[in-house]
């Protein structure tokens, strides 16, 4: 039987002679057409899938299969060419993606702000009720002293009072970790 009626007939032994013997000029075909080693790498694959699979189209007689697997990987590099091709138009047509802003400052920043406001929170909670009420009044919502007289029913020097023993309470005791331009507590409720 002859070499080109065995690989027609599936003979893996014949096949793998005519890999043998034209891979380098199906590769070097690929490469020259599509400038990229690794594409080249993937036409002359493709190539000789298709090969195996169109073996049965061989004549029995006849000269060099060359021709016929150069014929094979032409059209296996149009193809990968032509997918390429629209694969680049359709990534065209894609919106461009926004900058992605780095979030890590900001999450820091709310670390450190939720660690502050629980402090806050803690210091705040030691306070009288009535000493709560004039810091939420005055300090939190802006009231005035007067306005925040007329809200709790009590006389300005009693909201002035309650006030500063209120601040006195908040403010920290000097830390040693304490840096010069730390907000403490205090500063975030003034």
């Amino acid at each position: 039987m002859s070499y080109r009626a065995r690989i027609r007939d599936g003979d893996a032994t014949a096949f793998a002679q005519l890999f043998d013997e034209y891979a380098r000029a199906v590769y070097s075909h690929a490469y020259r057409v599509l400038g990229d080693w690794a594409a080249a790498e993937d036409a002359l694959s493709l190539t000789f899938l298709e090969a195996w699979r169109l073996r049965r189209k061989i004549d029995a007689d006849g000269g060099s299969l060359r021709p016929w697997l150069l014929g094979i990987a032409t059209n296996v590099v149009r193809n990968m060419r032509r997918a390429a091709r629209r694969h680049r138009d359709a990534m065209a047509r894609m919106p461009r993606p926004e900058a992605v802003a780095d979030f890590a400052d900001e999450i820091a920043g709310r670390i450190d702000d939720a660690e502050r406001l629980a402090a806050i929170r803690q210091a705040y909670g030691g306070l009288r009720r009535h000493e709560q009420e004039v810091v939420a009044l005055c300090v939190w919502s802006g009231l005035s002293y007067a306005e925040a007289a007329e809200a709790l029913g009590v006389p300005v020097g009693t909201v002035k009072s309650r006030l500063a023993r209120a601040r006195r309470k908040l403010e920290p005791a000097p830390s040693p970790r304490q840096v010069e331009g730390d907000r403490s507590p205090m500063k975030e409720i003034r």
